[in-house]
């Protein structure tokens, strides 16, 4: 069956990436090994994450209507990536399913106590299996809609945070007081799997760009802007709610947002940091069961549109049972899910994969050479028979 083309604009990756990469890592908070200093050891994950973005591009330019599946089968063949693939559907949905639960646990414990998680992430999970069954145009275009609010309420966040008087700057200093070294391996032992690496996603995507020229570009700017973005509320959980309470705190951001009382009448932003959650979550979320969905779509050669819903449940059971309570869940998180998952998923085989493709290009560029040179080698040989005739 034929697989439908799709395309995706370039305002649209930025927008998807810069929601991709504040998903559940606005959630939770990132860099908190690092203390005060977690804003800078976010900035350098951000280069990290350029670098990790760079990387794929490698690909992109040498196979721009591929993805990583079919990257795959030019190095290896078909049957020896369709166990790969299916390897890696394990851990795109895993994966979707842990942010998922991340959603699930903020809104079971913080906003909704009263309703149960299951059918908060099953309701979450059929709208993603729904929109994705529309296409990822139609997740792209809600990407690009939604951004927009999501600045929007994040400096209404922080304008708020400043006028009510909640942010103490001191909280900040020393800045660097124990050194470089926890900033540097935050970046490099946290940051670099979560969030950054697991742009691994998007290299199922990058084949629907419709122009593929300025994605670098645009790419980077994603990132710094998500960087950014990370590093700000950082800054502002830190100033408010001081180091060790934000270590402390399940959910940083909304217990900032909890502080903001301007005159007894603005008080309890939850509803703007709910939004700017339920966006990231939703879009990446949807992106690692849409690498899923391609997975599928690769192996068994039909449009992954058949997969998404019924996927979409699976996905919902495990965001249940992927953990036995939200302390579980953390420390699987931190502890067992970066060494034993992202390490082997987003360092060791795209590696392999770089150096199988420079290997298998070498080598037809050099066979090519060879015909070149035996085709020159006939050429000259008939010309000198020829003369002697």
């Amino acid at each position: 069956m034929k697989i439908e083309k799709e395309n995706i604009s370039l305002s649209q990756l930025l927008t998807l990436l810069i929601n991709f990469l504040l998903g559940s890592a606005i959630v939770v908070g990132v860099g908190g090994d690092a203390k005060n200093d977690a804003w800078l050891a976010i900035l350098l994950g951000g280069l990290i994450g350029i670098g990790i973005i760079t990387f794929f591009h490698f690909f992109i330019y040498r196979f721009p209507d591929k993805n990583m599946f079919q990257v795959f089968e030019f190095c290896i063949g078909r049957k020896i990536t369709i166990v790969c693939t299916l390897i890696y559907i394990v851990y795109y949905l895993y994966i979707s399913s842990r942010v998922i639960r991340d959603f699930g646990e903020l809104m079971a414990t913080a906003i909704l106590p009263n309703s149960p998680i299951e059918m908060m992430s099953l309701t979450f999970c059929l709208l993603m299996g729904y929109i994705l069954y529309l296409g990822i145009e139609v997740l792209a275009r809600t990407s690009e809609i939604f951004t927009p609010y999501l600045f929007g309420f994040f400096l209404l966040l922080a304008i708020f945070l400043f006028a009510s008087g909640s942010l103490e700057f001191k909280q900040l200093q020393p800045i660097l007081g124990e050194g470089v070294m926890p900033v540097i391996k935050t970046a490099f032992t946290e940051l670099a799997f979560f969030p950054y690496g697991e742009m691994i996603a998007f290299s199922v995507i990058y084949a629907s760009l419709t122009n593929k020229k300025y994605s670098l570009r645009v790419s980077i700017v994603g990132v710094g802007t998500a960087t950014l973005i990370l590093s700000v509320s950082a800054i502002l959980m830190i100033v408010s709610l001081g180091a060790d309470s934000v270590a402390r705190s399940n959910f940083p951001l909304l217990s900032t947002a909890r502080l903001v009382s301007i005159g007894n009448f603005i008080e309890r932003l939850d509803a703007l940091v709910v939004f700017i959650i339920m966006l990231g979550v939703f879009i990446k979320g949807s992106l690692f069961f849409y690498a899923g969905l391609k997975g599928l779509e690769y192996i068994f050669k039909l449009p992954y549109r058949y997969f998404a819903i019924p996927i979409s449940m699976i996905i919902s059971l495990f965001s249940i049972l992927v953990s036995v309570d939200f302390a579980d869940h953390i420390q699987e998180g931190i502890k067992m899910v970066p060494y034993y998952l992202h390490f082997p998923f987003q360092v060791v085989l795209p590696l392999i994969l770089f150096l199988l493709v420079m290997w298998k290009q070498r080598k037809i560029k050099s066979k090519r050479k060879g015909e070149q040179d035996g085709t020159e080698q006939t050429k000259s040989s008939f010309i000198k028979e020829t003369n002697k005739n």
